[in-house]
């Protein structure tokens, strides 16, 4: 029987002073990226986003190295999420006794990476109740036709 091996670790960094479009903007253009090209992506791109984001990679790289004791030059980003946090209000005084808003925002950052070399399945030993039930053979040689293959088709109009 064959058993899911842990291969992706992950690094949350949560209330960063940022508002979450400008991060989700690095982002994404750092998802699905390896290691050492978000690294370079990250060192040369010119928003103050880039830096909680580095730190935050480098992290997460960290605990892959850690946890799944694997190389870092085998990472890479499978997902990045980044989210809206809370929004800190103050007020500012201003002229004649009134006050004006100051919103700041803030975000959730989470990175996720995977480590490509490590097998996604390891073999575990058989079960006997975990048998695939007789009835599900019956079906597994059906053909599955595509409808919109050119052999065939006619046209709507």
């Amino acid at each position: 029987m064959l058993k899911k091996r842990q291969t992706e670790v992950y690094a949350v960094g949560q209330h960063i002073p940022m508002s979450a479009h400008k991060a989700q903007r690095v982002i994404d253009q750092i998802r699905g990226r390896s290691y050492e090209e978000t690294l370079m992506i990250l060192e040369l791109m010119p928003y103050r986003a880039c830096y909680p984001i580095f730190k935050l990679f480098y992290s997460a790289a960290a605990n892959a190295s850690y946890i799944l004791d694997s190389e870092k030059t085998n990472l890479i980003i499978s997902k990045a999420q980044v989210h809206e946090g809370t929004t800190v209000k103050k007020f500012k005084p201003r002229a004649r006794g009134r006050s004006f808003p100051i919103k700041r925002s803030t975000c959730h950052i989470s990175i996720v990476v995977k480590d490509i070399s490590l097998e996604e399945y390891i073999e575990v030993d058989f079960l006997p109740w975990s048998k695939k039930p007789g009835w599900k053979k019956k079906y597994s040689n059906m053909i599955d036709h595509n409808m919109y293959s050119s052999e065939g088709v006619w046209d709507k109009k």
